[in-house]
């Protein structure tokens, strides 16, 4: 059997001498971070982006666990702060091997009943700003430190492909994040950079607490899904693992459903129905 980390992840080298920058983990339950546990024990070297004070003081013993090289502010709506972090990242590397990006938000009245009703310009404007464009800014100063074999991806989810309720303006933005994964994948391919997204089924984090009604897209997730079960931390960031590392050579473009099968279901049957 290999031997586990601290984190339950099984050591190994597939990522041993890559270095890749993490941005959007905001607590040990984000999807993000449990990206960052799978990379660490496979040996890669990491970096970190928090945005504000509040989230420095989650992320930082977070990324000290695991022996983080570099760990620094960046705004993703503002083109000076998102310059320096990539400077820095520039200055104290010299050459990226992977980029995660797991970054979205959007205010409350976006997030519940009627997506006509409640969604106004402004938050429409920054949702697509912070969920969608950040990917898109983030992959074009990333692009010039990386060179072949080298590969991005970013998180999504099945309310970009289908109706969720309260869902709503996210599921417009997870939309533009998977278009937008394509056309980046098309751009940076011929360069041997590889681009891909993942769209993982409801796991509790803190984006899921900001959705009304989140508990029920869980346990609907869990009843209706092929395998009977919650989306996994681990398939997740094992499915995230085989993309950035070379066992992911040839896939580009992808939006790769990690979510016990949920998305296959056209329709549930009789027993996840009374349930």
């Amino acid at each position: 059997m290999s031997e586990e980390t601290q984190s339950g992840f099984p050591k190994g080298k597939l990522m041993r001498g890559k270095r890749g920058l993490i941005m959007g983990v905001a607590n040990k339950k984000s999807i993000a971070w449990g990206i960052a546990q799978q990379l660490h024990a496979q040996g890669a070297e990491l970096g970190f982006t928090y945005q504000g004070e509040a989230l420095e003081k989650r992320v930082r013993p977070l990324a000290e666990s695991v022996d983080a090289s570099m760990f620094m502010p960046c705004d993703v709506s503002d083109d000076a702060s998102m310059d320096a972090a990539f400077a820095t990242v520039k200055e104290q590397w010299g050459e990226l091997d992977f980029l995660v990006h797991s970054i979205g938000f959007a205010g409350a009245d976006g997030l519940k009943g009627s997506f006509v009703e409640n969604v106004t310009r402004e938050n429409f404007a920054m949702t697509m700003d912070i969920s969608v464009f950040s990917f898109v800014a983030a992959a074009n100063r990333a692009a010039p430190l990386m060179k072949p074999g080298s590969a991005m991806i970013t998180m999504t989810y099945l309310g970009s492909e289908r109706v969720i309720p309260n869902y709503n303006v996210m599921g417009v933005a997870k939309a533009a994040l998977e278009a937008s994964t394509r056309y980046i994948a098309r751009d940076l391919g011929p360069k041997g950079i590889r681009v891909n997204a993942i769209s993982a089924g409801p796991m509790r984090t803190l984006a899921m607490a900001g959705i009304s009604g989140g508990r029920g897209m869980l346990s609907t997730g869990k009843a209706w899904s092929l395998l009977k079960e919650d989306t996994s931390m681990e398939g997740v960031a094992g499915s995230a693992l085989w993309l950035l590392s070379d066992l992911g050579r040839s896939v580009a473009g992808e939006v790769v459903h990690v979510d016990a099968g949920f998305h296959a279901v056209g329709m549930p049957d009789e027993d996840a129905l009374k349930g």
